[in-house]
């Protein structure tokens, strides 16, 4: 078991989300940086879609009520275990009452906290990530308050050898698909939005990250009946700053896209800090498709590499 002291910010658990339920309104949830999770999941030799913990901003405190082994990855949030440093992309043996406190960090805004086995709550739709919005998942449906226990498995492993894992680079200037709605919105305003650098806003959160830019020159009047939006989605508010949908958004919308983000470059907006510079440009489908192709190859040197280390 885990015990909660200090949930800090926003902590939930959070999976892969869920799949195959959006014509239901059920939004994916899940973790927002997914490769930090499969990654700290990877270290610790679990299953992929093992539950983690998402921690926002920092500023939290877990006590391990057994024995287990972890994997920490995303934000370096300056955690440490009874006083002791640990980092981003390495695991790391605890013991039973040891305690694990996180302070914050300067870059980055998420931390994903891997145990041995996954987080044990209920299965929901396939899942057990938390739906904050419509209150299901995780632990009761919410974000973790104190007090909170969370079951994990007991895991003793006195032949412990720490893993360590790269985090897979990252871009200055996200690449997204071109927009259904560019005709919509006309060359000007799709030209404007390449060439604008943006700076995230403060109303952001797992719904999506809203984008500010001091020209305001994305106003429009336009008005769509709604259609699907899915995680990477650009939406275009009349007031002409953009906010690209995450995990948690709703199924439907109706302002114009600019684009969607391609796969292999939302997980970044997990990390994202308000005043965080972002910059957009448009590119093909072959140019996303090779760019998952180079991530998911990290993600396969990092399993052959933990197979011959164990």
């Amino acid at each position: 078991m885990i015990k909660v002291i200090k949930p800090g910010v926003q902590l939930s658990v959070q999976d892969l989300g869920r799949t195959g339920y959006r014509h239901l309104g059920v939004s994916k949830t899940g973790s927002l940086d997914p490769y930090s999770q499969i990654i700290a999941n990877r270290l610790i030799n679990n299953n992929d879609n093992d539950a983690v913990l998402e921690i926002t901003v920092g500023l939290c405190e877990l006590t391990f009520l057994c024995s287990s082994v972890i994997a920490l990855h995303g934000a370096d949030l300056q955690a440490s275990i009874d006083g002791e440093p640990i980092y981003p992309g390495w695991s790391y043996n605890v013991k039973a009452n040891q305690t694990m406190c996180f302070n914050t960090g300067r870059a980055g805004l998420r931390a994903y906290l891997a145990v041995k086995g996954g987080i044990k709550t209920p299965l929901i739709m396939e899942s057990r990530a938390t739906d904050l919005n419509a209150c299901f998942g995780g632990l009761n449906g919410n974000a973790l308050s104190a007090g909170d226990i969370l079951p994990i498995d007991e895991y003793i492993n006195n032949d412990f050898k720490q893993t360590g894992a790269i985090t897979p680079a990252k871009r200055q200037i996200i690449r997204v698909h071109s927009s259904p709605h560019s005709n919509t919105l006309g060359q000007e305003i799709t030209d404007t939005f390449v060439n604008t650098r943006f700076k995230v806003s403060h109303n952001s959160n797992r719904m999506g990250v809203r984008l500010e830019n001091a020209a305001n020159s994305l106003t429009h009047t336009h008005s769509l009946p709604s259609t699907g939006v899915s995680p990477g989605s650009i939406q275009l508010p009349p007031n002409g700053e953009p906010i690209v949908l995450l995990n948690d958004a709703q199924t439907t919308g109706g302002y114009p896209l600019l684009g969607t983000v391609i796969e292999a470059d939302l997980h970044q907006f997990a990390q994202f800090r308000p005043g965080d510079s972002v910059k957009f440009e448009y590119v093909t489908i072959e140019d996303a498709a090779k760019a998952q192709r180079k991530l998911n190859g990290h993600l396969e040197q990092l399993k052959i590499a933990l197979k011959y280390k164990r």
